[in-house]
């Protein structure tokens, strides 16, 4: 796929600034909703000066800054995941280790990674290219809008996240990896399938942003070099991406407190409406043209 020009960073001019300041400010605000930031950024991005899609690049760069804020807000709970896995592989602790919920947490996240590290790598170009057509965005948001109320409706919601298991662990996984296609949601993806298995809202909410730490970690850390090496990944010069990034990452530690405070009482029906009203919105505007698919 032909590379998007860069605004470079001695050309960055104000309005490229704003531009980007914004879509962190919509990354911020849509990363942990099920909503799909990824679709907020590719839709927004079309209405802003430049009228272009951010790109991949972009998307995976300030997506660590959201990242960096449930590392914030969980820090008790991935600290101590992280000593209890570590000390685990100490020999003679193994055995004891397999009762510990941390341990296994740690273990579960680690292989509900596997699935979309696999798919990712693998389709990259198709990530970049055929993914990010608005009508495929259009249609993943309503599909999963439903799916997502299916699951918050029929869901048992009577396990914790103590009662994880592999298996799950897995399935959620696979769920993540749908998120590759904007329009999905990666926390909407998650959670859906987490409530389908009869988690709570809460649980379920939480998993799936643990899930997405080493997962979004690892493909910002990639386009970020790849961004260092092929200049001209993304229509943002440095400057541009890294205010972007840390307005993410502000907003989203506010958003993600707001949410779980949320989910203790209500459900995700107003998150599917919105999805849905997006949804049909965005099929009016591509098919009388007012947008283009790509």
């Amino acid at each position: 796929m032909a590379r998007q020009p860069a605004r470079g960073v001695v050309g960055s001019s104000l309005v490229g600034f704003l531009e980007a300041v914004i879509l962190g400010l919509v990354q911020g605000l849509t990363e942990f909703l099920p909503i799909s930031s990824s679709a907020h950024l590719r839709i927004v991005g079309e209405f802003l000066p430049a009228a272009t899609d951010p790109g991949a690049t972009f998307t995976a760069i300030t997506q660590i800054g959201t990242e960096l804020a449930v590392v914030i807000y969980f820090r008790r709970r991935i600290g101590r995941v992280i000593a209890a896995w570590f000390r685990s592989l100490r020999p003679g602790l193994v055995a004891a280790a397999r009762t510990d919920p941390d341990v296994r947490l740690g273990w579960i996240v680690i292989v509900g990674t596997i699935p979309i590290v696999l798919v990712g790598y693998f389709l990259q170009e198709t990530i970049r290219g055929a993914f990010r057509s608005l009508w495929l965005v259009a249609a993943v948001l309503i599909v999963f809008g439903v799916l997502l109320w299916l699951a918050d409706r029929l869901g048992r919601r009577a396990r914790e996240l103590e009662q994880l298991s592999y298996p799950h662990g897995l399935l959620v996984g696979l769920a993540q990896m749908l998120a590759l296609i904007p329009g999905v949601s990666r926390s909407g993806a998650s959670t859906s399938a987490a409530l389908a298995l009869g988690y709570t809202r809460p649980a379920a909410a939480e998993f799936a942003f643990l899930l997405a730490v080493p997962a979004v970690f690892g493909s910002g850390l990639y386009e970020l070099l790849t961004a260092l090496r092929e200049p001209g990944t993304s229509p943002f010069g440095w400057p541009e991406t890294i205010a972007a990034t840390v307005v993410a990452f502000v907003v989203g530690l506010a958003v993600i407190a707001g949410l779980m405070r949320y989910l203790r009482t209500r459900s995700f029906l107003p998150f599917v409406l919105y999805r849905l009203l997006l949804g049909g919105l965005l099929i009016a505007l591509l098919a009388t043209g007012v947008l283009q698919p790509y």
